[in-house]
C-alpha cells in the first residue's frame, strides 16, 4: 500500500461522520414544484369555490382597472415588448389556476372564537376542502395555518389540527401530496420538536402513513432568527423537523412589531425584514427547504387610483423578492393575484433569453459569452424551470431554446446531493 492509499484511508475515517452529516443534513433539492405564493383564507370564509372565485374576481379587477395590455404593463412597470404576452398569460392563470396555494386560517386570519365555533368551522372547511379536491378546483397545493404551540394557543391549535386533519382524510379518503401545514409564531426549537411529536400522533390516530404530514415554520418573531444564547435557532429547527419542514415563511408585521417597527415602516423591505430573510435563506440553503417572503397589507382595492397604487407597490415588491431568491409571496386578496403574476411572468419573460442560451451553450457546446460553472448551469435551469412550472413559460420554447426537455431541465435544477 503507497502512503497515498494510507493516507486516503486515514482521511475517510476521520471524515466519515463529517459526510454522513452533509448528506443528511444538506440533501439538496427535494425535487418538487415550489409555488410562487401562498393565499391566506379565513376559515369561516372559505368554500369549495373559494379558488376559482378568487380567480374570478381577479379578472374582474384586471377588466375594470387594467385598462389592456400596453396601459397594464406601464403601470406595472414592465416592458413594452412584454405587454401583450404577459397580460395574455395572466387572464390565462387567474382562469385556470389562479391560486397555487391555498392556507385555510385558523390563526390571525381568524382569531379567537369559542371551541363551538371552531369546531364548527373546521368540520365545515374540511369538508369544502374535500369538495374541491373532487371537483378539480382546489389549490394544488393547500392546507391549515392553525394556533401556535405558545402556552396560551396550545390546546386549541392542538385540537383544530387533530380534528380537520381526520375528517378531511375521512371525507377526501386520503391526504394528498399537496396538503401542508402551517405552525405559526415559532419561538423555540422545542416547539418544532413538539409539532414533529404532534404529527406522529395524529398519523397513528387517523391511520395515515408515517411523514404524510409535513409543515412550514413562520419565521415571525425575533426568538426564531435569534436565540437567547446568541445562536440562529431558526437553522436549528429546520433539523429539528426530522424531514417533515417544507418552508420557512417570513411573517412581515408579527416579526417587524416585535421588533418594535412603528406601524407605518412595517413592510417586506425594512432592513429588519431583509436581514431575517437573509438568515432564513442561509439556514435553508442545501437542506430542500424552501423559502418564502411575506405579505404587503396595501391593498389594491377602492377606486381606481386606489388599486393602481396598490398594484404598483405589490408589483415592485414581488419583483424585489424574486431577483433575491425569494419565488414564494403571500398574498390575501383576490385583487393582487393580476400584479402578483404579471410581476412574476415578466421576470421570468426578460430573463429567459440569456439564460436559455447559456443552457443550450452548457449543455450542447457553444459560446454564450459566460463561463459558467456546474453550480450556476443548476441556477439556471431552476430558473427556466420554475417559469415553465408557474405559466410564464412554455414546454416548447425549452425546448426550442435550450434544446432540452423539461425532464432533462429538472435532472440539471434539482439534483440532490451525494
Amino acid at each position: 500500500m503507497t502512503s497515498i492509499d494510507a493516507l486516503l484511508r486515514d482521511l475517510d475515517a476521520r471524515l466519515a461522520t463529517a459526510d454522513h452529516e452533509l448528506a443528511s443534513r444538506y440533501p439538496g433539492d427535494r425535487g418538487v414544484r415550489q409555488p410562487v405564493h401562498t393565499v391566506y383564507v379565513p376559515a369561516d370564509r372559505f368554500g369549495a369555490e373559494t379558488v376559482p372565485a378568487w380567480g374570478r374576481q381577479a379578472r374582474a379587477v384586471l377588466e375594470e382597472h387594467g385598462g389592456g395590455p400596453g396601459a397594464f404593463a406601464d403601470l406595472l412597470g414592465l416592458p413594452a415588448d412584454l405587454a401583450e404576452e404577459v397580460h395574455e398569460r395572466v387572464r390565462a392563470k387567474l382562469g385556470t389556476e389562479p391560486v397555487e396555494d391555498l392556507r385555510i386560517d385558523f390563526e390571525d386570519g381568524y382569531g379567537a372564537r369559542s371551541d363551538e365555533d371552531e369546531d364548527a368551522a373546521l368540520t365545515a372547511a374540511a369538508a369544502a376542502l374535500a369538495r374541491s379536491l373532487a371537483d378539480g378546483d382546489a389549490a394544488p397545493f393547500h392546507g391549515i395555518r392553525f394556533k401556535s404551540f405558545e402556552a396560551p394557543t396550545r390546546a386549541r391549535g392542538v385540537r383544530t389540527l387533530h380534528r380537520f386533519v381526520g375528517e378531511l382524510a375521512a371525507a377526501a379518503g386520503a391526504l394528498g401530496e399537496g396538503f401542508v401545514l402551517t405552525l405559526p409564531k415559532v419561538t423555540s426549537v422545542d416547539q418544532v420538536e413538539a409539532m414533529v411529536v404532534a404529527c406522529a400522533a395524529v398519523e397513528e390516530a387517523h391511520g395515515l402513513a408515517p411523514g404524510a404530514l409535513r409543515f412550514e415554520i413562520q419565521v415571525e418573531t425575533p426568538q426564531s432568527v435569534l436565540g437567547a444564547d446568541g445562536t440562529v435557532l431558526v437553522a436549528r429547527m429546520i433539523h429539528a423537523a426530522d424531514g417533515r419542514c417544507t418552508g420557512l415563511h417570513y411573517g412581515t408585521y408579527d416579526y417587524s412589531a416585535s421588533c418594535g417597527i412603528a406601524a407605518g415602516y412595517q413592510s417586506m423591505e425594512h432592513p429588519a425584514a431583509d436581514h431575517a430573510k437573509a438568515v432564513m435563506q442561509v439556514a435553508a440553503a442545501g437542506t430542500g427547504v424552501f423559502v418564502s417572503d411575506g405579505s404587503t397589507n396595501v391593498l389594491p382595492v377602492g377606486d381606481r387610483d386606489a388599486v393602481h397604487a396598490g398594484w404598483r407597490l405589490h408589483a415592485r415588491l414581488v419583483r424585489r423578492s424574486l431577483e433575491r431568491g425569494f419565488y414564494q409571496g403571500w398574498d390575501l386578496h383576490p385583487a393582487q393575484l393580476p400584479s402578483r403574476f404579471a410581476a412574476t411572468y415578466a421576470f421570468y419573460r426578460e430573463g429567459l433569453p440569456s439564460a436559455a442560451a447559456r443552457l443550450r451553450a452548457y449543455l450542447g457546446g457553444g459560446d454564450s459569452g459566460f463561463l459558467d460553472e456546474p453550480a450556476t448551469a443548476t441556477a439556471l435551469a431552476g430558473f427556466v424551470l420554475r417559469g415553465v412550472e408557474c405559466g410564464a413559460v412554455d414546454d416548447s420554447e425549452v425546448e426550442r431554446l435550450v434544446d432540452a426537455d423539461r425532464d432533462r431541465l429538472a435532472g440539471l435544477a434539482r439534483r440532490r446531493q451525494g
